[in-house]
């Protein structure tokens, strides 16, 4: 399986929270699943981080690649594909980092997990944490 992680199941992982399933972490520790995080999450942390909206350790630049590393997950970049495909998603949902990881997902045939029931609505694969 190949899964793309939305940016709160990312930040779920990192912290350990028990809002991600033993059976999802099973499955995302499986190395027979390919399991992503995109840049656009990395985005989103730090538009966060910066608005005051999300307390993450001091010096973001390093914590979270060095998060990324010690993980098996591997960094998505963003395509022209991925961004002009936000422009073909219905609107079911405004939140355009939201928006970016559904057409990323679809783009490369990943399944998307994700807590957040708008993105069901999409076209796209969904797993629940």
């Amino acid at each position: 399986m190949r899964v793309l992680l939305d940016t709160h199941v990312l930040l779920w992982l990192l912290a350990g929270s028990e809002r991600v399933s033993d059976r999802t972490r099973s499955l995302l520790a499986d190395p027979s699943n390919d399991v992503f995080t995109s840049v656009a999450s990395a985005w989103e942390i730090a538009i966060k981080v910066g608005l005051g909206k999300l307390n993450v350790p001091p010096a973001l630049v390093t914590w979270l690649p060095q998060q990324l590393a010690a993980s098996r997950l591997a960094v998505l970049p963003i395509t022209i594909e991925h961004a002009l495909g936000v422009e073909r998603l219905p609107t079911h949902h405004a939140d355009p980092f939201d928006r970016l990881l559904v057409a990323q997902a679809m783009a490369e045939d990943l399944v998307l997990a994700t807590g957040d029931r708008y993105l069901e609505r999409y076209d796209v694969r969904v797993m629940r944490p």
